[in-house]
């Protein structure tokens, strides 16, 4: 009878993952491959950490949704700091205004999503005017995390420091000038930051310290943190 009854298990778990992978929105199914143009899901989190221990996937992806990108030897850009392959972004589809970008894949793949699916269309729906640029201090720099004796994650080309925005009309959104402010800006600051969260391991800004006060710091790191 125990036996029965583990067999009708199996047979419910494999109808159960079937039903799953054939009709779940691929956003939201965790068995479906990676996609950096589809919806930001209940999934997605889950598959940007996958793309961190399969570079060769993680790279398709990319090309996959139209970034372009060259790979950088792990020549060690600071011998403090030595790195792996990594990545330079060389396109997305907004323009960066420090260049070039250096980081690991599952960090531009985050990056893609949130410029795509965030970025992108929330400057649309706020103040009807496409995003033309994305303004960065820049991705790595051997460095500790301020105030103490431990390697930032952009010592491993693992994250990105965001300081604003502009907009095709011309309109500046400044991390330092505007968050919090009760304005249209601070509504797009404040609604790019909480979805920031649901992509990146970490998400920090002014909220946290002062440090941060002048931008978002979005990272790929081992830790999970929102403030």
């Amino acid at each position: 009878m125990r036996h029965w009854r583990l067999i009708l298990l199996l047979i419910g778990l494999v109808g159960l993952a079937y039903l799953v992978h054939r009709f779940l929105p691929t956003q939201h199914n965790p068995l479906r491959p990676p996609d950096l143009t589809e919806p930001i899901g209940l999934a997605t989190y889950g598959k940007l950490t996958a793309l961190k221990y399969n570079e060769e996937m993680c790279r398709q992806t990319l090309l996959d949704a139209g970034v372009e990108f060259e790979v950088v030897g792990a020549d060690g850009a600071d011998t403090r700091c030595p790195l792996d392959e990594t990545l330079h972004l060389k396109r997305s589809l907004t323009p960066y205004n420090a260049a070039p970008l250096r980081m690991t894949c599952h960090q531009m793949a985050a990056l893609h999503i949130w410029e795509r699916h965030v970025l992108r269309p929330q400057a649309e729906k706020i103040f009807d005017s496409p995003l033309r640029q994305i303004e960065t201090f820049g991705s790595f720099s051997c460095r500790n995390i301020a105030g103490t004796r431990t390697r930032s994650q952009h010592s491993f080309a693992n994250a990105i420091d965001i300081s604003g925005f502009v907009l095709e009309d011309g309109t500046q959104i400044r991390v330092r000038e505007h968050w919090r402010e009760r304005s249209k800006k601070g509504k797009y600051l404040n609604r790019v930051h909480k979805k920031a969260c649901d992509l990146f391991s970490v998400t920090l800004g002014p909220d946290f310290d002062a440090a941060h006060a002048d931008h978002f710091h979005l990272d790929m790191g081992s830790t999970e943190t929102c403030r």
